[in-house]
C-alpha cells in the first residue's frame, strides 16, 4: 500500500487566513482594552448595518452584507447570546426581524470608529506593500470571470487517479 501523504500540509491560501486571524485578534484586543465585552469582529459590519438601516429580517441582513441565510442565522444565534441583539416576529410571522439591544446601541459609536480606524490602517499597510490585496483581489476576480474556480479544480481532478 502507498504512503499516504496529508495534502493539508501545504496551502497557498493558509497564511492569508492566519495572518486575517490574527489582524482581528488585534482588533478585538482594542474591544477588551474598551471593556467591550462579547463583541467579535465578526459581528461589527452587521451591527453596523442594523444600526444603519433599523431592524431587518434575516435574510434582509443577510442579502445586505452579502452572505448566506444559513450563515448570518448562526451569526445572529452568536449575538443574541452575546446581548448584541434581539429577534422579534417579521411581518409574516414566519420570518424573524434583527434588533439591536440596548448593549449594542452604546457602543455602535466605537464600532463605527473602530471600522474607519481599520479601514485608515490598511489602507496606510497597502501603500507599505508593492501589490495591494485589494488590487490582487480585483485581479483574481477578472481571472475568475475568465475561468471559474469550479472548472479550474475540475480540470486538475480529471488527471487524479483517486477522484475517479
Amino acid at each position: 500500500m502507498p504512503e499516504f501523504t496529508d495534502p493539508t500540509e501545504q496551502s497557498l491560501w493558509r497564511p492569508m487566513r492566519l495572518l486575517q486571524h490574527a489582524m482581528d485578534d488585534d482588533i478585538g484586543r482594542l474591544y477588551t482594552e474598551r471593556g467591550i465585552e462579547g463583541l467579535k469582529p465578526s459581528f461589527v459590519m452587521e451591527l453596523l448595518r442594523l444600526h444603519a438601516r433599523g431592524p431587518m429580517t434575516i435574510t434582509e441582513l443577510a442579502a445586505s452584507v452579502e452572505r448566506t441565510h444559513s450563515a448570518l442565522s448562526q451569526k445572529v444565534a452568536a449575538m443574541r447570546k452575546a446581548g448584541l441583539v434581539t429577534t422579534t416576529v417579521g411581518d409574516d410571522a414566519r420570518s424573524k426581524k434583527v434588533v439591536l439591544t440596548p448593549k449594542a446601541e452604546e457602543i455602535v459609536g466605537r464600532l463605527a470608529a473602530e471600522w474607519r480606524a481599520t479601514e485608515a490602517a490598511l489602507a496606510d499597510l497597502e501603500a507599505e506593500i508593492p501589490y495591494p490585496l485589494s488590487k490582487v483581489v480585483v485581479d483574481i476576480e477578472k481571472a475568475l470571470a475568465r475561468k471559474r474556480f469550479h472548472d479550474r479544480i475540475a480540470e486538475k481532478l480529471e488527471g487524479d487517479e483517486a477522484w475517479r
